[in-house]
C-alpha cells in the first residue's frame, strides 16, 4: 500500500535534500506568479495600451474629417470570395465642394464595386488628402484587450519554462546528492550477511 505525504518538502526529514526545499519555494512562487503576477501585467499592458489607442483615437479625430464626395472613376469589381463578408477598398479618385474652395478633389479608398457618380463618405487630413478613418471605440478596445492577453501568456510561458529548467535543475541536483549518499552508504549494506 502507498502512503502518500503532502507537504514532506516543507518539513524536516531525513530524506528531504536542499533541492527539495528549492524546488517546493519555487512551486509556490510559480503558483503566486500565475494567479496574481501574470493577471496583473495583462491588466497593465492592457490598459497602457487602450490609453495609447485612445490618445491616438482622439488626436486623429481632432485632424481629420469626414465628407460626402462623389465618385469621379469606377472602383475595381468585388472580390468573389471575401473575408467576413466585407468588400475590400481599393484606391479611386473622388470629388467633393467646400464653401470658399470650390470643388477638390483627392484619391480615397472606397469599396469594391462602387461605379462613377457614386455618394462615398471619405475622411481627409488638414491637407484633404484620403487617409483612413480614426480608429473606433471597439477597435481601441479590442488592441487593448489583445495586448492584454498575449502579454499575460507570454509571462505566464516564461514562468512555466523557468519552472521547468528550474525543476531540471533540482533533478540533477537530486540525484547527485542521492548517489553520494548511497557511495557512503552502499559498501555498509553489502557486508552484512544475514
Amino acid at each position: 500500500m502507498r502512503t502518500r505525504v503532502r507537504g514532506w518538502r516543507w518539513k524536516r526529514n531525513p530524506l528531504r535534500r536542499r533541492c527539495d526545499v528549492v524546488e517546493a519555494w519555487t512551486a509556490l512562487i510559480v503558483a503566486v506568479l500565475l494567479c496574481v503576477g501574470a493577471p496583473l501585467v495583462g491588466t497593465a499592458v492592457g490598459w497602457r495600451a487602450y490609453e495609447q489607442g485612445h490618445a491616438t483615437q482622439v488626436a486623429q479625430r481632432a485632424e481629420r474629417h469626414q465628407v460626402a464626395a462623389v465618385l469621379a472613376e469606377d472602383a475595381p469589381a468585388a472580390a468573389p470570395a471575401t473575408q467576413g463578408g466585407k468588400q475590400p477598398l481599393y484606391p479611386a479618385k473622388v470629388r467633393w465642394s467646400e464653401p470658399g474652395k470650390g470643388t477638390l478633389s483627392t484619391i480615397a479608398e472606397v469599396p469594391a464595386g462602387s461605379r462613377s457618380g457614386d455618394r462615398v463618405p471619405v475622411w481627409l487630413d488638414s491637407r484633404d488628402r484620403g487617409v483612413a478613418p480614426p480608429p473606433t471605440d471597439g477597435a481601441v478596445w479590442q488592441h487593448a484587450l489583445t495586448a492584454g492577453v498575449w502579454a499575460a501568456g507570454g509571462m505566464a510561458g516564461t514562468v512555466l519554462l523557468a519552472r521547468a529548467v528550474t525543476r531540471r535543475v533540482a533533478e540533477r541536483h537530486r540525484m547527485a546528492e542521492w548517489e553520494a549518499e548511497w557511495a557512503r552508504t552502499g559498501p555498509e549494506w553489502g557486508r552484512r550477511t544475514a
